[in-house]
Order: C-alpha cells, then sequence, then structure tokens
C-alpha cells in the first residue's frame, strides 16, 4: 500500500450529483461521447466511454500524478476503485473510489426537489430542453442546477451549477455497446493500492 500518494487537485468536483449506478435517462447506459467539464477556471476535455457501472476517461494532455502523466482514468464503481493508468511507466494506480470521481448521467438528479421548464434550447448544434432544477443534498444544502437534455433520446447534455463554477457536458454522445477491455488493466502493467491524498487535476 502506498500511502499519502499526491495527485493533484480534484477531478470531478462534486459532481455526483447522484450517480451509485450509471444510468442514461431510465435505463442502463452504454455509450460514448466528448466530456466536458470546468471547475473554478479550470476547464478539461476528455473522451469518455460508459458501460452500466464502470467508465474510462481518456484524457487530453493527461493527468498529472507524482509517479508521471496519467492518460487514461478508469472508473470501477463495481470495486470501488480508481485507475489511473501511466503508459510510460506501465503501471496503474489504484485508489479507493469517492464521491468527487463520480459524473451525473441520469437526467433525474440526486435529491431533486423541483424541475421547471424553461424552454427549447442548443448545446452547440444539438437540439435540446433546458429546465431550472433543484436538489437538497443529505445534509439540506440547497443547489439549483441548468440542465440541458435531449428530449427524443433522454439524454442528458449538459448540466450547469447556478451557485459554483462547475459545468458538465457531453458532445456527441453516441449509443453503442462498449468493449469489455476498455475497463480492465491493461496486461502486463503493474498495479500500485495507493492512499488517496486528493484527486488529480485534468
Amino acid at each position: 500500500m502506498l500511502s499519502g500518494l499526491a495527485l493533484g487537485g480534484e477531478l470531478f468536483p462534486k459532481a455526483a450529483v447522484g450517480a451509485e449506478s450509471v444510468e442514461l435517462g431510465s435505463r442502463t447506459a452504454e455509450f460514448s461521447a466528448r466530456l466536458i467539464w470546468k471547475h473554478d477556471g479550470h476547464k478539461s476535455k476528455a473522451q469518455l466511454f460508459v458501460k452500466q457501472n464502470r467508465y474510462r476517461i481518456e484524457h487530453f494532455g493527461g493527468v498529472k500524478t507524482e509517479l508521471g502523466y496519467a492518460g487514461v482514468t478508469i472508473v470501477r464503481l463495481d470495486e470501488q476503485k480508481v485507475w489511473y493508468v501511466i503508459s510510460q511507466r506501465r503501471m496503474v494506480v489504484s485508489v479507493p473510489l469517492t464521491s468527487e470521481y463520480l459524473l451525473p448521467f441520469s437526467v433525474t438528479l440526486d435529491g431533486e426537489v423541483k424541475r421547471t421548464l424553461i424552454g427549447d434550447s442548443m448545446v452547440n448544434d444539438q437540439f435540446s430542453v433546458l429546465y431550472d432544477v433543484e436538489v437538497v443534498d443529505r445534509f439540506g444544502k440547497t443547489e439549483r442546477f441548468y440542465e440541458w437534455i435531449d428530449p427524443d433520446r433522454n439524454v442528458l447534455l449538459k448540466l450547469v451549477s447556478q451557485d459554483r463554477d462547475w459545468f458538465v457536458e457531453y458532445e456527441h454522445v453516441v449509443l453503442s455497446t462498449q468493449p469489455e477491455y476498455y475497463f480492465e488493466t491493461p496486461l502486463g502493467y503493474r498495479i500500485i493500492e495507493a492512499q488517496e491524498a486528493q484527486s488529480p487535476r485534468g
């Protein structure tokens, strides 16, 4: 066990607006998309692949760790683990899953108490319907979001916090079966179990 591995900043700070399981609308999801997220002025992009309760994030530019840059992050909700794949050292750093790693996929937000339809909108060139959504977390704190949904596929396209500098967006969402090996550690790579100090920043 590697203790106190410093990994930089947060990956998806408080992004999990409900993600015990990965769902798209009301059904289990398999899809790919371009992922864009922002927190405190820091904007990152990646390619995202989702298969049920697992997802793979291929970072544009990588994620800095003390052991090198991880080009890929694999989030395994089923194993409660997050794996950072550091290709140049043929190494995988494994840390415990925490809420900071969870992405929102479901149209219905965790703790949602009120939803108001604003009207038709666009996310890039994608037609969408825009909502104002109010949620209450388990500590009783209220937060409001703007949420853009693809009404034909019931797909979450973009979620923006109205109370803080945070958003997540999914572009070019393609509903398709994803290969199992995308969500496994690469063959021949050494796996290091690490006690998480901080989540990495893309």
